[in-house]
């Protein structure tokens, strides 16, 4: 069998096995998944996402450059889910969801999500195949998305009430505000059918993940534009956020600076997309020793594949320990003043 085809099944087999498996798990649980079986999961389908890489670099043609590549791309979309998962809680505690009825938005919130990702990936694929010069542009979303994460507080960009599908369904649509309906996206009242505040909250995690596929697709489009390794990343890094969702919001502390080392993997990957864009144009300037040697940037890093996976690595271990020791510090008791 084809090398690629056996890793096409292979993947679309884990990924059925794992969504059945997480799905039953949270759905089916009488008590409530603690932060300790959260993180057990969790790394679970980390280790999953993980050991895919190995058999892509002994079955894929371009085994090291692949998974290289696959493992970069992965890193770098699963921190930006853990970023997502956090304004997911800021939206349910602004928003008074009750604790019981956040597993089934998370669910519906990642299947969202995956759904749109594979769109906004093969239309991505395509359009850069045809007008390279779009991964510039996407370099700069990814610098500006860098700078709006750490510019702007969670609180202050995500607010419900200024969400323009939000807006429309509410008064499109008849609102029943029952609070007993905390798990149905409409309900039935004499005869009449009604949206229910489930489902304005489900309008609002919808719409954010479409902003976070905008911002997600042009990260790994950085990395690599092999439609496998763009699909299978992504989705990897998708998968098992059920479990993660339970985790984080035990233990956010931990968390600190986690946005501050996303916003500068994306800084990193968006200037290494539009280095070679500016050196384009000091090459048509006439600048051309210089512009040349930016334009050569493009190449350096396709052949220097691990370069960005350190680079990536080194961000987010740093962040991580940072936030740890920030937490830690904190809860260190202040010295009571000395003398008499």
């Amino acid at each position: 069998m084809d090398p690629h085809t056996l890793l096409w099944i292979l993947f679309w087999s884990i990924f059925v096995i794992v969504s059945v498996i997480d799905y039953s798990v949270v759905t089916h649980r009488k008590t409530a998944i603690d932060v300790k079986t959260a993180l057990r999961w969790t790394a679970l389908w980390i280790a999953v996402a993980l050991s895919f890489s190995a058999a892509i670099y002994f079955l894929h043609p371009k085994g090291q450059t692949i998974f290289l590549e696959y493992i970069s791309g992965y890193l770098t979309e699963y921190s930006l889910s853990v970023d997502n998962l956090f304004v997911f809680i800021l939206i349910f505690s602004l928003m008074g969801v009750k604790e019981a009825a956040q597993p089934k938005l998370i669910k519906l919130g990642i299947y969202l999500s995956i759904v749109l990702r594979i769109v906004f990936i093969i239309f991505g694929i395509a359009l850069v195949e045809r007008f390279h010069w779009l991964l510039w542009v996407f370099g700069a979303i990814l610098v500006w998305t860098a700078w709006k994460m750490v510019a702007t507080e969670e609180d202050e960009h995500v607010k419900p009430e200024n969400n323009l599908l939000y807006k429309l369904a509410s008064r499109l649509f008849p609102l029943h505000n029952d609070p007993q309906e905390n798990k149905r996206l409409f309900a039935r009242y004499d005869g009449k059918l009604f949206i229910t505040p489930f489902f304005l909250v489900f309008v609002v995690i919808g719409s954010t993940d479409v902003l976070f596929a905008v911002d997600s697709i042009p990260a790994i489009m950085g990395i690599s534009q092999d439609p496998f390794v763009v699909l299978t990343s992504n989705i990897f890094a998708v998968l098992g956020l059920n479990s993660l969702f339970f985790a984080i919001r035990g233990i956010m502390g931990l968390f600190k600076f986690l946005k501050h080392g996303v916003s500068l993997i994306l800084l990193f990957i968006g200037a290494k997309m539009i280095i070679p864009g500016i050196g384009k144009g000091l090459s048509l300037l006439g600048a051309t020793a210089i512009g040349g040697k930016l334009e050569g940037t493009e190449h350096w890093f396709k052949v220097h594949t691990s370069v960005s996976l350190l680079v990536i690595l080194f961000v987010l271990a740093s962040s991580v320990v940072l936030s740890v020791w920030h937490d830690r510090a904190s809860k260190v008791p202040a010295a009571p003043p000395s003398g008499p």
